[in-house]
């Protein structure tokens, strides 16, 4: 007798990645080609930096529940009777990542993975102290206050393809440690190297202490110039005065990448840095040939000299 063959019951996606942009809703597929007569599907996000899968929904087909922060902005798209698509509405920086979408079916569970990628901008950061002063859960927490997150090292190699030079070594979000190079130079690896992501591979997260690369995305919202020579408290009050606030370095890097925002006056921002974005290059704007947001560091917060760049929500 001839042995049938079965269909997997998950059809596999045309498309493994799926592209959103932050605060949008997003919609990854995960079709049944036939329902099995007692089935689970569960859906859950892989953190390869904390090495476990977060559940975020189980279904049964008829009933279903979430888990977690993502959950409570996860549904099912229920386009049809087979359908167990996963929606998630308001795409956070966080969201990124691979999606796993399992069906259990007795001994033979099958699963299929996408990944969700967000449009954004990969920034380095340090301290008003200097190079080289955060550990990782501090270089984490310094970028979420910039209304960013640590980038991954695909988000790192991609801003590299792009143009993205720098010398001083930063975490990213699996806990190792990179700089990209375009440029080569001596204090930056030697001109022996190829260019290329430098690598110090992992490090105690504790106790090395190194900058941080950012990552982040566009956002729903304007980032515009107040003109004036005020001090960083008058700063944030000029802002305030207009019914918004004063912006985050992470925001100006979006208004920059995706507003093309260009400025040659610089400003203050809300870590006390005073920065300005540029777009078409010119000589009296920092003499600098690529695009960029250049920064003046981080001046004395009395000091009269900038203008500051503030944030409102369209």
């Amino acid at each position: 007798a001839l042995t049938r063959l079965r269909l997997p019951y998950l059809l596999e996606p045309l498309y493994e990645v799926v592209h959103a942009q932050r605060g949008a809703t997003v919609t990854l597929p995960c079709v049944l080609r036939a329902r099995p007569p007692h089935y689970k599907v569960k859906w859950s996000k892989v953190e390869p930096a904390e090495l476990l899968e977060n559940i975020i929904l189980v279904t049964n087909g008829a009933q279903h529940k979430t888990y977690g922060q993502l959950g409570g902005r996860a549904r099912l798209r229920r386009g049809h009777r087979n359908d167990a698509s996963l929606t998630i509405a308001g795409v956070a920086l966080e969201d990124e990542g691979r999606y796993r979408c399992q069906l259990v079916n007795g001994l033979e569970d099958e699963s299929l993975s996408l990944t969700l990628t967000l449009d954004g901008v990969v920034f380095p950061y340090q301290t008003s102290q200097g190079r080289y002063r955060f550990n990782y859960f501090e270089a984490k927490k310094a970028c979420e206050e910039q209304d960013a997150r640590l980038a991954t090292y695909q988000q790192l190699y991609k801003a590299w393809t792009e143009g993205l030079d720098w010398c001083n070594a930063g975490w990213i979000l699996d806990g190792t440690v990179h700089y990209p190079i375009i440029n080569l130079r001596e204090p930056c690896g030697g001109r022996l190297l190829l260019p290329g992501i430098r690598t110090y591979g992992a490090k105690d997260k504790q106790k090395d202490r190194f900058d941080a690369f950012c990552f982040t995305s566009a956002v729903r919202g304007q980032v515009y110039f107040i003109q004036g020579h005020l001090s960083f408290k008058e700063a944030g009050q000029a802002c305030r005065n207009q019914g918004a606030t004063i912006a985050k370095v992470g925001q100006l890097y979006s208004a920059w990448k995706f507003s093309q925002l260009d400025r040659c006056d610089g400003g203050w921002l809300a870590d006390g840095s005073v920065r300005y974005p540029i777009t078409i290059p010119r000589t009296h704007c920092g003499g600098l040939p690529d695009p960029g947001v250049r920064s003046f560091g981080f001046p004395n917060k009395e000091q009269r000299t900038y203008g500051t760049y503030c944030f409102t929500v369209k």
